[in-house]
């Protein structure tokens, strides 16, 4: 019965609509960072820091949804999630000073976790087949940067006719109304609430003992690091250092007049390019090595910014870097989540990735933070973009000795 379970399930569908809904607002933040911090006379660190708080709450209220969805159910977690999303947006519209806005990007950040990836993939997993798991797990990922493509643009055209707290009230009622899918949404249970309570606590120590399981946590830092860096401070970046764009060229004609839509519209490159590459990558995922494709787009990412920032910056070079990225950006995600479930199965699958996800919101953290803040001292974003070629290297290189040839605490 398994093995006949069509790709596109209404779960994998629902999936996908909340997770590109969620992402859409969430990679639009980086298109705030001049209009607040020009309204209030804030420091690009202080705004920055907003972002990295909600960042770190997003990490650490992955593992929490995750257990929830468990034990309670993913439509209540994914319920919760919305709820906090809608609230903490309706908060920071209000917000006027620097720790006001920081404390209400709590809010946000739990209400992604509650509707991003560490919920939704364990959904999609549990209602796939095991032939079609990998490829539903890339899907519902790639919709994320779907989100992404619509998200900057989205939020660039609303604040030519809107003021950016009435563009985070209109964000508030987006994320509620996708509430209206979740009846369609129903997928196998993971395990019995008995079941759950007797073993839990006896596979995370395992997890936590097992120095695959620690590699793996490790290396998703630059992952976040990387993408939250570009999705925060790419826009300022592109619009303060990117040379100018030639009246009558191709950018021109087609409407891109200044570098803060090119900036827009970098992001959006990003995500367009990073639906195939993820689509790729759960392909390539039932076919070779997850720790190896890891290893590679690691490897690749830190080759492609490493070359970014040696060469002049040209409107040129920002698209190419956005499509050359951005065909790498969530690429990680299902070779990652496909991992956890492939070591450690299924029944876990959503507390387990969301540990591992902390690591990622950690680094997503210090790429924010690190980036306003280097920002403020130098006026330059240089050493922070080094930083993450350093630490993309290291992930490259911790993802070889994972031993993915054992799966000895799989359900």
């Amino acid at each position: 019965m398994q093995k006949s379970t069509p790709l596109f399930t209404p779960v994998l569908i629902v999936g996908c609509i909340i997770i590109m809904t969620g992402f859409a607002i969430r990679a639009s933040f980086g298109v705030f960072q001049i209009p607040i911090s020009q309204e209030f006379g804030w420091l690009r660190s202080e705004f920055s820091l907003a972002i990295a708080i909600q960042n770190l709450a997003w990490g650490i209220g992955q593992p929490i949804f995750g257990a929830v969805a468990e034990k309670l159910g993913d439509r209540k977690a994914i319920v919760m999630g919305a709820l906090f999303y809608a609230a903490g947006l309706v908060a920071s519209s209000f917000a006027t000073t620097p720790g006001a806005h920081q404390f209400f990007e709590i809010f946000v950040g739990f209400g992604i976790a509650g509707t991003g990836f560490g919920v939704i993939l364990a959904v999609v997993g549990r209602a796939a087949s095991d032939k079609n798991r990998s490829m539903a797990m890339a899907i519902a990922t790639a919709a994320g940067s779907a989100g992404q493509v619509i998200g900057a643009p989205t939020a660039e055209w609303m604040l030519g006719f809107m003021t950016w707290q009435s563009v985070f009230l209109a964000f508030a009622v987006i994320i509620l109304g996708v509430l209206l899918l979740l009846p369609m949404m129903r997928a196998p249970e993971a395990a019995t609430k008995a079941q759950l309570e007797e073993s839990m606590g006896a596979i995370l120590t395992k997890a936590l003992k097992d120095p695959s399981y620690t590699m793996i946590f490790l290396g998703f830092f630059s992952c976040g690091y990387q993408l939250a860096f570009v999705t925060a401070h790419f826009p300022a970046f592109v619009t303060e250092v990117c040379g100018p764009i030639m009246p009558g060229g191709l950018l021109h004609s087609v409407g891109i007049t200044t570098t803060s839509a090119l900036g827009a519209v970098a992001i959006s490159l990003i995500g367009l390019a990073n639906i195939g590459g993820t689509i790729l990558a759960g392909w390539l995922g039932n076919r070779f090595s997850k720790k190896y494709l890891l290893a590679t787009i690691y490897a690749l990412r830190t080759v492609i910014a490493a070359a970014f920032i040696l060469v002049p910056m040209t409107p040129l070079t920002v698209l190419v870097f956005s499509l050359s990225m951005g065909s790498l950006w969530l690429a990680t995600v299902p070779l990652t989540s496909g991992l956890i479930a492939h070591l450690y199965g299924l029944r876990y699958m959503g507390t387990l990735y969301g540990i591992v996800f902390f690591s990622h919101q950690l680094g997503s953290f210090l790429g924010v933070w690190l980036g306003g803040r280097m920002y403020d001292a130098y006026g330059s974003y240089e050493a922070v973009w080094w930083v993450g070629v350093g630490v993309g290297a290291f992930s490259a290189l911790i993802h070889l000795p994972v031993r993915e040839n054992r799966q000895a605490m799989a359900a």
